[in-house]
């Protein structure tokens, strides 16, 4: 009853936050214009339409995505590794994302897909790619070892990201492309198309779906493994399932928002503060905490130096980098004691 009373709360905040994101901007809608044009009492302008329909809304919604798949990813690392300070780009995923939006600004700038540009594209599959890079350089006599893992993907992530300087070097006519990268870079969620939110929903839901068979299983593991392997739960299969799971989350994230830091490591602990240490219940409150918290955060970013924004990415790090030094302190102890 607790956890589905947290749930309805969050269900309303993110509701209102929604809210918020479409009637704030450069351009107010007031919130009783929008409500009235849904009960068919009132009719929008064409050019509130616009705003609202092509504008405000695709980019409130993939705010919410991007929170929900960081959050989510960040849950599933942490339970895996048993450790607070892991990130959704804790195994390598940033540096291979870099490097494949690096190329496409050099070399495919004009390239589209589904709504998806160039660098969206092949960010996707630098990270994609690069888990598992890292997986396989860190699968030692099949078995993967957390602390191979952390080590390999640090390592790969650095190569990959010091990388991109030569692609840099090499593009003569690269300064345009380089401070949309360096804009993208920072995290920030342009405006989608409504086909780029369907494509990115559908590995987003099915992330979500493996998660959630997913969560019951990291309880196990949170016991130690050689426990739950004597439950019966094949530890290793687990392993690769919830680091395939979790870097999927975090590839849909890349594809929207850019590499956005920090959102993946406050959103679950403050859920593992809420409602304690069951994955079961964690997932959904930090699914739902991540959604309404970026999709605050990105209308922050984009009214409160209106008409110019900000990075999304720029706000989550000045809250999220006080936060991990206030975690590294508490490991810090638990590590003396």
């Amino acid at each position: 009853m607790r956890t589905g009373a947290i749930v309805a709360v969050l269900l309303l905040a993110l509701v209102c936050a929604i809210a918020v994101g479409v009637t704030c901007g450069a351009v107010r809608v007031p919130l009783r214009t929008i409500v009235a044009a849904l009960l068919h009492r009132h009719s929008l302008s064409p050019e509130d339409r616009i705003i609202l329909m092509e504008i405000r809304l695709p980019r409130v919604l993939a705010a919410a995505m991007v929170g929900a798949a960081l959050s989510a990813a960040g849950l599933l690392f942490q339970g895996l590794f048993r450790n607070p300070l892991a990130d959704p780009y804790v195994i390598g995923s940033s540096g291979g994302a870099v490097l494949g939006a690096t190329v496409a600004m050099a070399l495919l700038p004009q390239l589209t897909w589904l709504g998806f540009s160039a660098t969206a594209l092949l960010a996707f599959a630098g990270s994609v790619a690069t888990i598992a890079v890292v997986y396989s350089l860190a699968r030692v006599g099949g078995a993967t070892q957390a602390v191979t893992l952390l080590l390999a993907g640090f390592a790969v992530s650095s190569m990959l990201s010091y990388s991109s300087y030569f692609v840099e070097v090499l593009d003569r006519d690269y300064g345009l492309g380089l401070r949309i990268l360096a804009s993208w870079l920072h995290g920030s969620i342009e405006v989608p198309r409504w086909t780029q939110l369907g494509v990115a929903a559908a590995p987003f839901a099915a992330s979500l779906a493996g998660a959630t068979l997913l969560s019951r299983r990291l309880n196990t593991l949170a016991l130690g493994d050689e426990y739950a392997q004597q439950l019966g739960v094949r530890v290793e299969r687990v392993r690769i399932g919830i680091i395939l799971t979790g870097s999927l989350l975090a590839a849909v994230a890349v594809s929207l928002g850019g590499l956005i830091g920090f959102v993946g490591l406050i959103v679950p602990h403050f859920a593992r503060m809420v409602a304690g240490p069951d994955h079961v219940r964690l997932l959904p409150i930090t699914v739902l905490t991540g959604a309404a918290f970026l999709a605050l955060t990105d209308t922050l970013a984009r009214t409160l130096l209106a008409p110019t924004e900000l990075p999304v990415g720029i706000l989550t790090a000045f809250l999220g980098g006080p936060f991990f030094l206030y975690l590294l302190r508490r490991t810090k102890r638990g590590y003396a004691a």
